[in-house]
């Protein structure tokens, strides 16, 4: 592989125009579609095999007209101070308000009179108008949603308090001007790390033309695929952090190949025929783990997994071919390594006789090597520490109650749970296969649980013959409570077959539950497989297993992380969170995801350059202190722009984005500078020359891919990069100890 990659980044250098001219290509045919794509129509949510999803099916079969998957939207009112909604002024002003709604829009199906269908609080302080849309929330047009808007405006002005509330206001949501603060963080970052304005702006420039040609596909493809808002965002929001990355790791082993004085072209093909190997490895774990979400069976997130998983590709690609070709058309500009441009102090010569200076990672390494079991208690102890949230989380999703108080759906929503009470705000609806009496007596049946606040009469599909039945039932507690959820459970048990639950609550229960299951499965999935995939990089048997364990601590100490956060309310003021509640249920089967890819982002970036020391004759724990002479500089940088790209997002309105940001910026945190740089250079210190064993048997079986690029210095067959004397295994023995002790 080394030798091929060796080859495509020299032909990419020399044909550099071609090269370039064929992504700006890609780049406005993608931008192209993207802009001349029609406005996606629907946005549907399924979840194959589940009872709220049979109980769906069969509402969309039975009864047509309710639109079963169309908008909905809640206006509720309440009367000033002294005043009933009872009051014949306040009624007047409501019903207008009910008028107002019915002639405002054509995609209307139904509106209700609160004073018909009991939907005034006791104190008469408070009622809601229910409006349910013919179409799903996505095809509703402006126009709707404005006279949706507008339609308790003069009763406003009458001293009535209107909110509204439902999917029908749902838009996309507003992330605001986090991912640009993101991005001039790793401009500075670049900038510092190499030194130089050009060599800085090359990551920076490619990875915005490889996610600019994903996204674009994405949005283009949207209406055809049914791709959801969110997946648009998470596939920014993965591609900017590993196309910024792996562009860094193959300019980085540019200047590196500069350093030792090799030609320009020449260098471009050894840094994308040795660092471009691990690019393609740490891209296929990423792909691996995202691809991989279509074992939970949910088309939604299938579809987001696979849509980032191709923004992944694309960065890998543009890493490989545009990358030095941007370097052929920066020529002198992108300075060798330890050089700085003068604008940033450079150009000075160093004085003669004096030796460089040790860097902060070949310090750090020896500092490590010296204390092993120390760093080692240290990194495992702190992490698990701060994962003992973890026994205390609670899954659901987010409902309107976690939007900000500033928004009028969380108005709506406390309004509701004042006047009628928490369970108003996400009714249960039993849906009922027979005839008058098997309704009632699931009713019935409902009622003795004595869970429910209300059990209200059951609706027939037709007045005549009626054989499905529609009963709503509220319950005591809010949607997202763990005592909703008891009453969902208990109503499955007490009714029959012919009594399904459904509704967004019971939607969002057995999304939760199917999450549960699929866990297990994809975690052995993911890990296994890419176990088997660091196994060929490294010949090892237990690097992989140690990277596979120092995974599972860093993503454990993350959603400890996110349990403190966002369920408990630590620190929620700093993040934005102003309603702290149960972790998204999608959360640790989407971490263990996206997260086992970053990981192994950097540990094949940092270990890879261990690995081709120790090949190429160094002892182990000197190929450790080299692995971090080259990459630990490198690694920092990345993972700091990681940070600062998902960081970004934690300022979205979107709770859910909100909490996808954080958890992967804390997670990377966690990973990249107490397992990666801490915990990994510890154990590999304990091993020794045990850490890259792998039996006879096992070795003759795998491929040999040549990560570390043995195969390409034969092919180069240039002698000074053999090994020469003392740079043996068989070297003195007390080497590393003298290393360590330099």
């Amino acid at each position: 592989m080394a030798t091929f990659l060796y080859r495509l980044g020299k032909g990419a250098f020399r044909r550099r125009r071609w090269v370039a001219l064929l992504w700006v290509a890609l780049l406005f045919l993608a931008g192209f579609g993207a802009a001349t794509a029609s406005t996606p129509t629907s946005s549907s949510f399924s979840i194959p095999g589940t009872e709220a999803q049979k109980a769906f099916d069969l509402l969309e079969e039975r009864f047509p007209a309710l639109a079963a998957d169309g908008a909905t939207a809640r206006v509720v009112i309440k009367a000033p101070n002294g005043q009933k909604v009872t009051d014949p002024a306040v009624k007047g002003q409501v019903q207008k308000i009910v008028g107002d709604l019915k002639s405002g829009s054509d995609q209307i199906a139904t509106v209700d009179d609160p004073y018909q269908v009991q939907a005034v609080s006791h104190d008469g302080t408070t009622a809601y108008i229910t409006t349910k849309y013919k179409v799903n929330s996505m095809e509703l047009t402006d126009e709707t949603r404005d006279a949706l808007k507008d339609s308790g405006k003069d009763a406003q002005k009458s001293g009535l308090t209107v909110e509204i509330g439902g999917d029908a206001l749902q838009t996309m949501p507003e992330n605001g001007s986090g991912e640009a603060i993101g991005i001039m963080i790793a401009a500075v970052v670049l900038v510092i790390t190499f030194g130089s304005l050009v060599a800085a702006g090359l990551p920076l420039l490619t990875a915005l033309i490889g996610v600019g040609i994903g996204i674009s596909s994405i949005t283009a493809l949207a209406n055809v695929l049914d791709l959801g808002t969110t997946t648009g965002t998470l596939a920014m929001m993965i591609g900017l952090a590993v196309g910024i990355d792996y562009a860094l790791f193959i300019v980085s082993r540019y200047r590196a190949e500069l350093a030792e004085g090799r030609e320009k072209e020449e260098a471009a093909g050894r840094a994308v025929g040795t660092a471009g190997s691990a690019v393609v490895f740490a891209g296929l774990t990423v792909v691996i783990a995202l691809v991989g979400l279509a074992v939970v069976n949910i088309p939604m997130l299938t579809k987001m997994g696979a849509a980032a998983a191709g923004t992944v590709v694309i960065a890998v690609l543009v890493a490989l071919t545009l990358v030095p070709a941007m370097i052929g058309f920066a020529q002198k500009r992108v300075l060798p390594a330890g050089q700085k441009s003068r604008l940033f102090g450079g150009g000075k010569p160093r004085p003669e006789g004096a030796e460089e200076k040790p860097n902060g990672g070949t310090r750090w390494a020896r500092f490590v090597l010296r204390r092993p079991l120390v760093v080692l208690l240290l990194g495992v102890i702190g992490l698990g520490t701060i994962a003992l949230p973890v026994g205390k989380l609670e899954m659901g999703l987010p409902d309107e109650g976690s939007q900000p108080v500033s928004t009028t759906q969380r108005r709506a929503y406390d309004m509701l749970s004042e006047g009628f009470g928490p369970g108003f705000n996400g009714p249960l609806m039993l849906v009922v296969d027979g005839d008058k009496a098997a309704a009632d007596k699931a009713g019935e049946q409902v009622k003795a649980l004595n869970m429910a606040a209300a059990v209200l009469p059951p609706t027939p599909n037709k007045e005549k013959d009626a054989d499905t039945w529609i009963i709503t039932v509220i319950s005591k507690d809010r949607p997202s409570s763990v005592e909703t959820e008891d009453l969902v459970h208990k109503i499955r048990a007490a009714t029959g077959d012919d009594v399904l639950v459904t509704g967004q609550t019971a939607m969002n229960i057995d999304f939760s539950q199917k999450m549960d299951d699929a866990l297990l499965p994809y975690l052995t999935l993911v890990v296994g497989l890419a176990f088997l995939l660091l196994m060929v990089v490294f010949r090892s048997v237990l690097v992989p297993l140690k990277a596979a364990l120092g995974f599972l601590l860093s993503v454990i100490a993350a959603l400890g992380a996110v349990v403190a956060v966002f369920q408990w309310g630590w620190l929620g003021g700093v993040f934005g969170v102003e309603q702290p509640g149960p972790i998204m249920s999608m959360m640790p089967i989407f971490m263990v995801g996206v997260v086992f890819g970053l990981a192994m982002d950097y540990e094949v970036f940092l270990v890879t350059r261990m690995r081709e020391a120790y090949v190429h004759g160094e002892r182990p724990g000197q190929a450790v202190v080299t692995g971090f002479q080259h990459g630990a500089r490198v690694v920092t940088a990345a993972a700091v722009i990681m940070i600062a790209v998902f960081s970004g997002f934690i300022g979205s309105s979107e709770q859910m984005v909100k909490m996808i940001g954080f958890s992967l910026a804390i997670a990377v945190l966690f990973d990249a500078f107490i397992v990666r740089m801490a915990i990994v250079p510890a154990v590999l210190a304990l091993l020794g020359h045990r850490a890259w064993w792998l039996p006879k048997w096992l070795d003759r079986v795998l491929p040999n891919v040549d990560v570390e690029g043995e195969g390409l210095r034969k092919h180069l067959a240039d002698p000074e990069d053999h090994a020469g004397p003392g740079r043996g295994h068989d070297q003195d023995p007390d080497q590393d100890r003298k290393l360590v002790n330099a």
